[in-house]
């Protein structure tokens, strides 16, 4: 069973306003397009394409297909979106069962907990540079960095805070002061001394916390930033953000695939709620380098001259499989229900029984047991489903 879907971007304001249309090859509309939701997430469900129109979730429903364990989105930053943290599954249905039985609206502001689900997730790259901040720097090099941009109190006291012997103390007590007790005047003068650097080690790091400091005025997330690793993916490369790792994506545009959630915890860059502690209860504090995900080789058929790899962070309910199509097709094995999107070129997606042609930005829900699919054409494509852990 094909489906062919679509949705409208999301207007949220740090989207970037042309890097979807131009994938799309359209004009841009001049506002802000951050995410396309593929999937029957109620949030956003996506769009029927023809026979009948409606929205994926009422179709699945109406053809008694199992509701999707992901949400695959194309998201395209223009400036940073809000340091955050998804929690376990243990720590999910904790929290949606707390917040259920206080009676929060499940739309309210100060809502954490929206689902009982955890949120981990995966992007690849489409820009040729793609920018984040994610997971907690060395703390030597972050002391480094401190010492480069000057030796004010505030600095002063972070570079305090970061000297224990216990690493992920060091990183919890830090976030603490930053999120609760730095003040206004802290961050003006982390404004300045960003301002003042030329420091050559960390240029990058520098000129990304200017534009956050730029972007987000006065918010005390920037000393978080200040301890967070900055990568920056090329076209086809990918980064994991499991439970608990702070994360911001900075700019570019890529393909993201995560569990089907839409619980957040924030911890700065953002005019949204921060709960501090409840961060801190789900932060994973460890220290380290960016978890990046390397491509599996998928074996293809006798014949075929096109190429797909597929991302499998270690969790169940998601994969994501890049298929480069050079003419003749490829065969891609599900596990299980999946959606097709187009980023490039020309594809056609058949199961056996239908096809459909797929332009960039087009995708497709494959599902009724199917547990194959050939892709054909020339350009690009990603296959999300099932991962293949099965979780006790």
């Amino acid at each position: 069973m094909l489906i062919p879907i679509s949705n409208t971007p999301r207007d949220y304001s740090w989207g970037s306003t042309d890097l979807i249309a131009r994938l799309q090859g359209r004009e841009p509309t001049g506002s802000p397009e951050a995410e396309i939701w593929y999937g029957d997430h109620p949030g956003d469900p996506s769009d029927v394409v023809g026979a009948g129109g409606g929205t994926l979730d009422a179709a699945l429903s109406a053809a008694g297909e199992p509701r999707l364990p992901f949400l695959l989105k194309l998201l395209a930053a223009g400036s940073s979106l809000s340091i955050q943290a998804h929690p376990t599954r243990a720590q999910a249905r904790e929290g949606f069962a707390r917040e259920e039985a206080a009676g929060i609206p499940r739309d309210a502001a100060d809502r954490l907990y929206r689902d009982d689900n955890p949120k981990p997730e995966v992007i690849v790259a489409l820009s040729d540079e793609f920018h984040a901040l994610v997971g907690i720097r060395d703390l030597a090099a972050t002391r480094r960095l401190i010492a480069a941009l000057g030796d004010g109190p505030a600095l002063t006291r972070l570079d305090a805070l970061l000297a224990g012997d216990d690493p992920e103390r060091a990183v919890r007590g830090a976030l603490e002061w930053a999120l609760t007790e730095a003040t206004p005047a802290d961050v003006e003068e982390l404004t300045g001394d960003l301002a003042r650097a030329t420091d050559a080690e960390f240029a990058p790091e520098i000129e990304a916390l200017r534009t956050a400091a730029s972007d987000f005025p006065g918010d005390r997330g920037l000393f978080v930033a200040l301890l967070m690793n900055l990568v920056v993916l090329h076209r086809g490369e990918a980064l994991f953000a499991p439970a608990g790792v702070l994360h911001a994506y900075q700019s570019g545009l890529g393909v993201e695939l995560m569990a089907a959630s839409d619980n957040v915890l924030r911890g700065g860059l953002t005019p949204k709620h921060v709960d501090v502690p409840e961060l801190l209860r789900v932060l994973d504090p460890t220290v380290g380098p960016v978890p990046l995900v390397a491509p599996r080789a998928v074996s293809s058929r006798a014949g075929e001259t096109g190429a797909a790899a597929e991302f499998a962070p270690p969790v169940p309910d998601f994969a994501l499989t890049r298929v480069e199509l050079a003419g003749d097709p490829v065969a891609v094995q599900l596990r299980g229900a999946a959606i097709v999107l187009a980023t490039a070129g020309e594809v056609s997606v058949e199961d056996g029984d239908e096809r459909v042609a797929l332009a960039p930005g087009d995708a497709v829900y494959v599902g009724g047991g199917v547990r194959e699919v050939v892709l054909a054409g020339a350009g690009e494509a990603f296959v999300a489903h099932p991962g293949a852990l099965v979780e006790a």
